[in-house]
């Protein structure tokens, strides 16, 4: 039982967590700052995720001892699926972001 909560907790709070606090930075950014910055930010934030996946993974195999046939998989599933989240809301805020001026300019 243990060992079950270990794998929720690990393999889908943990990067939940994270994109939830990128997110939060991220829709920070692109209010305060703008689009430019936010495509920055972006990249920056690729490279943290990054270093947290490995992290947790190294966690999770190394240091806990979880099965890396079954963590992995789910590392990386709702990592994946919680990134996608996170790209629409960052999107939905960069068009909000979007002048009027330019937003005139936009064939629709």
């Amino acid at each position: 039982m243990i060992t079950a909560s270990l794998y929720f907790l690990m393999g889908v709070i943990a990067p939940s967590f994270l994109n939830l606090l990128h997110l939060v930075i991220g829709v920070y950014v692109v209010n305060a700052r703008g689009s430019v910055m936010s495509l920055g930010f972006s990249g920056i934030s690729f490279l943290t995720k990054s270093m947290g996946m490995i992290f947790f993974t190294w966690l999770g195999v190394s240091m806990i001892g979880l099965d890396y046939r079954i963590f992995v998989p789910i590392l990386c599933f709702f990592w994946f699926f919680s990134h996608l989240a996170e790209a629409f809301v960052i999107q939905h805020y960069i068009q909000k972001n979007v002048p009027q001026e330019l937003q005139d300019l936009q064939i629709k």
